[in-house]
């Protein structure tokens, strides 16, 4: 009997089912029996059918899926975003329309949860209500009143205490902080012991509880904001001294009012939602009682932003800003704002949720960076020397990394991204979230590895200008090193920037290798084309390794001198003494002379007459030396006094004697002209007069040359007489 392949498939299939139901099904009530009944001949059949290859070949072929054409496959992925769109439409016209069916139930649904509410008070009196309210907060503000009686002594010490030093303004902020979460704390347990105490009606009890979150969350609110703005002075204390944000009194009190508000006007608003929720108000219901008031928390927000001061800061650089750009900046703050409660009235929450960290993690990281800079401040030079700044650092990239985590982790949790799910599975969406968590955790320890190079390049810079006066040994000794901090500063963000980006790239799944590779071959190409710049940056390598000059020291190359004042990476700037700036390759400056190295010998020569009596004219020169090496003035550059070295010469009309002084490099021009001005009052205090050339012209008489009485009148400064 010859059977249609499509009549075999049908009996395969109708018998993989009865075979699935003898051993699935039947089989236990096969098993209570004593003896099983044979095959049927069909099933016998069948399970020949099944052995045959052929069949089992058939079957695997007809079980493949069939491939997708190429132009389903095409327009797969506009399909897709088509229906995703349209699905989201619909969606957001759902929701609307279930609202606007919601506004008119609500007076009903008011009236159904009073009765509900009324339902179960029935059993006790108006008044046993109100003592269980009483009892409630009596219990809560009285554990918290005795608290504060037991502490009070404390805390007066503790606020007394004198505030010197970044410690002592640490420690008091931290002393407050913990009085002020304690007090809280004796609050709620105190208040939570009041269910414990009494009966109270279920519904009833769920409403006040909610209430009670509401009121410890307006008393944290208000505790951080008296920490972190201090509005009203504390104890002894200026409030700017213990304000962790820096802004002015004014600013601190309109901050103060108006967060405290919105954090208590948010809070009464979610105990209302959840006692909605326990009197048995629907969700669309709630949902509009919830957006009703979140027009009362952007009526606040609005207001804030038109009313904040325009000076918030303490810094007095901070001025006025000008009025289009407040007025333009107050504008898009308050669109944005109703935007965000457009967003979340239309439930568009993944939306709403990216753009509010967006804002806030931007404006919270600056608040953070200004915060710590002021809150570590010290008037102590010594303090900050000692690592304020590097505790700002630590502090102020610490709450960074944590504040931009932390907004990860909410928009993860937000848009309900399942990280186990995440990390399991390896498709391209996640590799690409990988790939950019990982990036931000590199770009974050690499910002904080910069931050504390550079904090301790400038520290350390600040401390050898504070410790060497301009001009002293210390300060020439110390000249090498604040010359190649500054260098070592730029060479250190290159470095760190180079690797952060490249471990960023890999992280996110790009191949680095050809990437450096690639930049070899042009950074090869780059150095044919510009050997010019090649050899600049190299001379100047090695000049700073030869130590030939530093920052503030005089030097002389070829036609160019002046005071070195920058070292750049291919280029040196010159400062002349006249004023000019000389910007100088290193490849065209050549030999250097470098005129303020450790000491300059200055050489100085006079012209006696020949009856000059040598002898006193040294004993002269060599107390002349020791009064300038007496003068405080001069003391200190002078490291040989200044000593005659004898006869240099005869001349045609006089005596040359030679002298010399050791003095600190571009000192001796200012010694020299003071010394001239003392030998010259000392020799004519002890006769010793300058020779200098004369032209005698034979004349009547014996009268004196006009030119001998000329010069003698000029050399001694008497008036000439005569004429």
């Amino acid at each position: 009997m010859s059977k249609s392949p499509h009549r075999t498939l049908v009996a395969a299939l109708w018998g993989l089912m009865v075979l699935i139901l003898v051993h699935a099904g039947l089989g236990p009530a096969r098993a209570q029996t004593d003896a099983a009944p044979p095959a049927p001949p069909q099933v016998q059949e069948l399970m020949r059918l099944l052995e045959d290859p052929a069949t089992r070949a058939w079957i695997d072929r007809q079980a493949r899926p069939v491939p997708p054409s190429t132009t389903e496959t095409t327009q797969q992925p506009q399909d897709m975003n088509s229906e995703l769109m349209a699905t989201r439409v619909e969606a957001l016209r759902t929701h609307l329309a279930s609202l606007a069916a919601a506004v008119p139930r609500l007076p009903q649904e008011t009236r159904q949860a009073a009765d509900l509410l009324s339902q179960e008070l029935q059993s006790r009196s108006a008044a046993g209500v109100v003592l269980l309210v009483i009892g409630f907060l009596a219990l809560g503000a009285g554990a918290e009143w005795i608290f504060r009686r037991i502490t009070a002594a404390t805390g007066e010490r503790i606020l007394s205490h004198p505030v010197r030093a970044a410690n002592d303004r640490l420690r008091l902020v931290g002393w407050r902080l913990g009085f002020g979460l304690a007090h809280v704390a004796i609050f709620g347990l105190g208040s939570i012991g009041a269910f414990l105490v009494f009966d109270w009606p279920p519904l009833l009890r769920r409403i006040v509880l909610a209430y009670l979150v509401a009121a410890l969350l307006l008393r944290i609110a208000l505790l951080v904001c008296r920490i972190l703005l201090s509005p009203r002075p504390v104890g002894p204390h200026d409030p700017e001294m213990l304000r962790v944000v820096p802004m002015t009194d004014g600013a601190a009190r309109f901050w103060h009012r108006r967060i405290v508000l919105f954090v208590g006007w948010f809070a009464f608003g979610w105990a209302t939602i959840e006692s909605a929720r326990t009197l048995g108000f629907s969700p669309d219901s709630r949902k509009v009682v919830a957006y009703v008031m979140g027009i009362g928390l952007l009526a606040l927000a609005v207001e804030a932003v038109w009313r904040w001061p325009s000076r918030p800061l303490v810094a007095p650089e901070a001025s006025e800003r000008p009025a289009h750009r407040h007025l333009i900046g107050t504008w898009l703050l308050s669109l944005y704002l109703v935007l965000l409660w457009g967003l979340w009235v239309a439930g568009l929450m993944g939306l709403f949720w990216l753009l509010l960290v967006a804002v806030v993690l931007f404006q919270a990281i600056k608040i953070t960076r200004d915060a710590a800079r002021h809150l570590l401040r010290s008037q102590d030079a010594a303090e900050t020397a000692h690592g304020g700044e590097l505790r700002a650092v630590y502090l102020d990239r610490g709450i960074q990394a944590l504040l931009i985590v932390g907004a990860a982790l909410f928009l993860a949790w937000a848009w309900g991204i399942d990280w186990g799910e995440m990390t399991s599975r390896d498709t391209v969406v996640t590799r690409l979230v990988r790939g950019v968590l990982s990036s931000i955790v590199i770009l974050l320890v690499a910002d904080l590895l910069w931050q504390l190079v550079k904090t301790q390049i400038d520290r350390r810079l600040a401390r050898l200008q504070a410790e060497a006066a301009p001009g002293s040994e210390e300060a020439l000794r110390q000249a090498r090193v604040r010359t190649l901090l500054p260098m070592f500063r730029m060479a250190a963000f290159i470095v760190l920037a180079t690797v952060a980006v490249l471990m960023a790239l890999s992280s996110l799944g790009v191949e680095i290798g050809p990437l450096i590779a690639g930049a070899g071959i042009f950074g090869v190409a780059i150095g044919f084309g510009s050997q010019t710049l090649v050899r600049d940056i190299i001379s100047g390598i090695f000049y700073l390794l030869d130590d030939a000059f530093r920052v503030g020291e005089y030097i002389q190359s070829g036609s160019y001198k002046g005071t070195v004042e920058k070292l750049g990476f291919r280029s040196v700037k010159l400062r002349h003494h006249r004023g000019p700036v000389f910007t100088i390759p290193y490849g065209q400056l050549g030999a250097v002379e470098n005129m303020s190295r450790d000491w300059v010998i200055d050489k100085m020569t006079l012209n006696v007459t020949y009856d000059t009596d040598l002898d006193k004219a040294k004993k002269i020169i060599k107390q002349v030396g020791k009064d300038l090496a007496a003068d405080p003035e001069c003391a200190p550059n002078i490291i040989e006094p200044l000593k005659m070295q004898g006869v240099e010469q005869f001349g045609d009309f006089a005596i040359q004697l030679r002298m010399k002084m050791m003095t600190r490099p571009g000192e001796q021009f200012v010694i020299r002209r003071k010394a001239y001005a003392i030998i010259k009052k000392a020799f004519d205090e002890n006769g010793i007069a300058f020779a200098f050339p004369t032209v005698q012209v034979s004349g009547r008489g014996d009268a004196e040359p006009a030119a001998a009485r000329h010069m003698l009148t000029l050399v001694k400064g008497k008036p000439e007489e005569g004429g």
